[in-house]
């Protein structure tokens, strides 16, 4: 009885949320846009740290900001009534530009890497990195041929969409995961040599952070509106299972 007051109180309307988040997710990316631009000296496409700096940018758009909104769509009003597949259109669409911008996101810090004869995925966030995009195409292949395609049964939807939200979840967790490790990272190799060190918490290592801070509220909000009862779509959806 207690608590039942507390979660009313919590229960906040749709819109205004959604404006938030959508207004955290810009700052995010005007953030690491910012940071990349201003520190760390701009961006180029000839192989230089400059070709790295898209990697992050690219990550976070990406991986974050649009993935989160994939992840939200079904939340939106005029999701919750109605024909489902536009919406399932409009997700996919969401996830796939998310993921073309992971791979372009990840083919810079290739290309930087070789350039320089830096090895490849040696460190724990280069691992969980790779390992989240790994597991970000099986999802979006296993959710466009389960929920887009004709050929899946109505048990077959059933049966996989818990698996897919769990997930949905999974990756976006691991999505902000790897984006505040690779931003540590980036700082203790970047601060160094003639610069101050990342333990003097100079401007750039406090934007830097609160980047991160950023990221990982992005990715706590977002799940957190996933799990709010008030904001799904009923289940009860005659005309989804016909489609």
């Amino acid at each position: 009885r207690c608590h039942r007051p507390v979660v009313e109180m919590l229960d906040l309307p749709f819109l205004p949320s959604c404006v938030f988040l959508g207004g955290l997710g810009l700052l995010c990316i005007a953030f690491v846009g910012t940071w990349c631009q201003h520190w760390r000296g701009g961006f180029s496409l000839d192989g230089s740290a400059r070709t790295f700096n898209w990697h992050p940018v690219l990550m976070v758009t990406g991986m974050v900001v649009l993935y989160g909104a994939a992840a939200l769509i079904y939340r939106l009003p005029p999701a919750r009534r109605g024909p489902k597949l536009p919406w399932k259109v409009v997700h996919s669409a969401l996830a796939l530009a998310a993921f073309v911008l992971a791979v372009l996101g990840l083919a810079a810090v290739f290309r930087f890497h070789n350039a320089h004869g830096t090895p490849n995925m040696y460190s724990l966030h280069s691992w969980l990195g790779l390992v989240t995009v790994l597991l970000f195409s099986c999802q979006w292949v296993a959710g466009f041929s389960t929920f887009l395609l004709p050929w899946a049964p109505t048990w077959l939807r059933a049966f996989y969409k818990p698996i897919h939200v769990f997930f949905g979840a999974t990756v976006l967790m691991l999505s902000v995961a790897s984006c505040v490790s690779g931003i540590n990272e980036k700082l203790f190799f970047s601060l160094k040599n003639g610069t101050a060190e990342y333990k003097l918490l100079p401007a750039e290592a406090v934007f830097a952070n609160t980047l991160g801070l950023l990221i990982l509220l992005f990715g706590v909000l977002v799940l957190g509106a996933l799990a709010r009862p008030s904001w799904k779509r009923p289940d009860a959806d005659s005309s989804d299972s016909h489609q």
